[in-house]
């Protein structure tokens, strides 16, 4: 279910104290406008549905709908209440100013209070709020205080203050904790630095935020620098979640019905990328157009009807229609979420966890049924450390996935079986087990598991039987030092109290983070660089200060422990010089096996000889090796389908094509010399010349001729 909107009102003083400042110092009104637009930066970038009004008071004219003679005088409504935007930042920036008046910032709070009443009126807003920005250095009246709390009370529109010194800062020897944000992040203002307005205003915000709530009222007051520090962080995207109800199904004769949850996802950025006029920055001036030509000399245009996509297997084209694609999909008869069998939760290793997105899957809301058949599921394979293994698939179109379902009861919510069933009827236990089961929290978590294509296998050898690999006490006792210093839950001396020193859940993406920044920075200053990033964001994923500290010692000795040594290794290339290189040069490789057996020997090569009918794509150097030797053989047939691999190596370019094109050439060159077909291969290498020239393959033809040349310079005895 998605979250209702929220009305906000920012009221800013922009009276001429708010504007005055020491040297080399900001002014408030300065700081103030950084909270705001730091506060609507978030919900912009949040795609948030909140609305956002806009009241100043100390402003030079007067424009509200409560002002008379001497009422409400020098507060404007400068902006009504509507969605947060660029424009809004902007004006924030530049459009507001700093006013030679004073007003009551008392009388601020009803005209704020007015415009939400009035601009609500028939929407559906979850909250209505007041931030109100001030230094509180003008004439305050307590007259209408009552009235005030008597009507933030009745129509529910709460209030923040946000100050350049917390409310406590002209206590002695007081109570500090009143207000726990600004007793953490305390500002240095003496008693003294403050006006007497000033602390007069400060009693007037303290009697008002009490008297809304007694217990938390002043931790809704805020200073200007503990706002700027937790809205330093873009708001995140609001998601809603989308409920996907289905059947789950054991067997073909028990169905429960359940809905279920995304509980994680990855989240993407948001693609809204478009390409604009340079000059004008208009979507509509820029026209794109897709032309189909043939790779010719004259590029011939070609209709988009007489084209066809083409899977690319090995160094072939496939060619495949868009009906061919929708007949080959894997189509089911509905969305699914059926039980296949169970499994010890131990038989589900945590590395085969796979998938963007884990699934929290409930019964059916107001469905009693469900939920006693769903809770008793979810039980029984707690109480037996099983896991259900389930194919899941989320619609018709979708292919299917394979997937475990482990349960989870909410420790806190449950309740004793056995909790008063002596003496009950059964009717009577029937409720109570209804009952409980609505009360306890359970669910399913689905875990996509890998099928057999995603398994990566790998064989490395064992460390245990290696003497070299094994590790000294001191070595383990080193790591173990190290292990414990690098623990991020701290632990206080009492043993009971635990923190934990570095959170995922909230770290938000630095990515997300810089981009916004970029954005923002771009929409205001579009000729300007880009900003560097933000030091706050460099440091989110740093080792954590204390767990840095701690490890310093425990490094020193691994460092001692474990020396390094700089293994310089050669880089092997294999250039066309080594694929013709002859190896009789070098005598011949004891451990290479020998192709050409005796008549009578057996080899494998020999076995594989009878099912190779042509030249494939896979391995045609070899096809066309074994085919040529075979009896009654075509040399120029079989020559010409490895002509043809040849030229397609060709047409894919790159280097990798390329050796593998002058492998085929070596092995064609090897065996009509052999065979003494020594003319066919010098047309063949004639015509690849004129083809080389042709399709501008001169890097080609150049590398393999640095690798014949080689060869005939060291054999002496060709006919080429």
């Amino acid at each position: 279910m998605a979250r209702s909107k929220v009305a906000i009102v920012l009221c800013l003083d922009v009276g001429f104290t708010m504007s005055s400042s020491a040297p080399d110092e900001e002014s408030s009104l300065e700081q103030a406008k950084k909270v705001m637009t730091k506060f609507v930066q978030r919900q912009v970038f949040a795609e948030s549905k909140d609305e956002v009004a806009v009241v100043l008071f100390g402003t030079d004219g007067t424009r509200n709908d409560l002002a008379s003679r001497d009422q409400y005088q020098n507060i404007t409504v400068h902006r009504s209440l509507m969605l947060p935007d660029f424009d809004l930042l902007e004006d924030i920036q530049d459009g507001i100013k700093p006013g030679s008046e004073q007003a009551d910032f008392l009388d601020a709070i009803i005209v704020c209070m007015d415009l939400l009443q009035k601009q609500t009126v028939g929407k559906k807003y979850e909250k209505r709020h007041i931030e109100l920005f001030t230094d509180l250095g003008s004439t305050v009246s307590e007259d209408q205080l009552e009235i005030i709390i008597a009507n933030l009370k009745k129509t529910g529109i709460s209030l923040q203050f946000f100050l350049p010194f917390p409310v406590d800062v002209d206590d002695e020897g007081g109570d500090t904790s009143a207000s726990v944000h600004s007793h953490i992040h305390r500002n240095p203002f003496p008693r003294k630095g403050l006006t007497e307005q000033q602390k007069e205003g400060i009693d007037v915000v303290r009697k008002l935020m009490h008297t809304l709530d007694e217990e938390g009222g002043l931790e809704e007051v805020y200073t200007f620098r503990e706002s700027l520090e937790r809205l330093s962080m873009f708001k995140k995207i609001e998601r809603r979640p989308m409920a996907w109800p289905c059947q789950l199904t054991i067997g073909s004769n028990l169905s429960i019905r359940i809905v279920a949850y995304k509980s994680v996802t990855e989240e993407k950025v948001k693609k809204v990328w478009t390409t604009v006029d340079a000059k004008t920055l208009r979507k509509d001036d820029v026209q794109k157009e897709t032309v189909y030509c043939l790779n010719d000399d004259d590029e011939t245009e070609v209709q988009k009807d007489d084209t066809i996509q083409g899977f690319r297997y090995g160094s072939d084209i496939v060619p495949f229609s868009k009906e061919d694609e929708e007949q080959m999909k894997y189509k089911t008869e509905a969305k699914c979420f059926s039980v296949l069998g169970f499994s010890r939760s131990s038989q589900i290793q945590r590395h085969c966890y796979m998938g963007n997105h884990v699934l929290k899957v409930f019964a059916a809301k107001d469905d009693e049924n469900a939920a006693v058949a769903f809770s008793a599921l979810v039980h029984a394979l707690d109480e037996l450390k099983v896991v259900a293994v389930v194919r899941y698939a989320y619609d018709r179109r979708s292919n299917p996935q394979i997937g475990a379902a482990f349960p989870y009861i909410k420790d806190s919510y449950e309740i004793s079986k056995s909790a008063g069933t002596k003496g009950r009827s059964s009717q009577h236990l029937k409720l109570l087990f209804k009952l409980i089961c609505r009360v306890w929290k359970t669910c399913l978590i689905y875990v996509q598991l890998p099928y057999m294509e995603d398994l990566r296998q790998y064989i490395f050898s064992s460390l245990k039987n290696n003497k070299k690999c094994i590790p000294t006490a001191d070595q383990l006792s080193a790591v173990d030092s190290l292990i414990d210093s690098m623990n991020l839950v701290y632990e206080a001396d009492d043993g009971e109290t635990f923190e934990d020193l570095f959170k995922p859940s909230k770290i938000p993406n630095p990515h997300f983070q810089r981009l916004y920044q970029c954005l923002q920075h771009k929409a205001f200053h579009p000729n300007e660089p880009l900003p560097p990033i933000e030091e706050h964001l460099l440091e989110m994923l740093e080792m954590p200060s204390v767990v840095k500290e701690r490890c310093q010692g425990p490094l020193e000795k691994i460092k001692a422990l474990f020396p390094l040594k700089e293994v310089v290794k050669k880089k092997d290339k294999t250039t066309a010089q080594d694929i013709f290189k002859d190896s009789s040069e070098d005598g011949l490789n004891p451990k290479k096996p020998r192709i050409e057996d005796e008549e009578g020997s057996f080899s494998i090569m020999k076995l594989a000889e009878g099912n190779v009918t042509s030249v494939g794509s896979v391995n045609p150097a070899e096809d066309f090796r074994i085919l040529v030797r075979q009896k009654n053989a075509d040399f120029k047939d079989v020559s010409q389908q490895l002509i043809n691999h040849i030229d397609q190596f060709l047409e894919n370019k790159g280097s990798q094509y390329y050796m593998k094109g002058i492998n085929c050439i070596r092995v064609f060159r090897e065996e009509a010399v052999k065979l003494s077909k020594v003319q066919c291969f010098n047309a063949f290498l004639q015509a690849l010349k004129s083809k080389v020239e042709d399709k501008a393959l001169a890097d080609f033809w150049e590398i393999m001729m640095q690798g014949v040349t080689a060869q005939d310079s060291g054999a002496g005895t060709n006919k080429e």
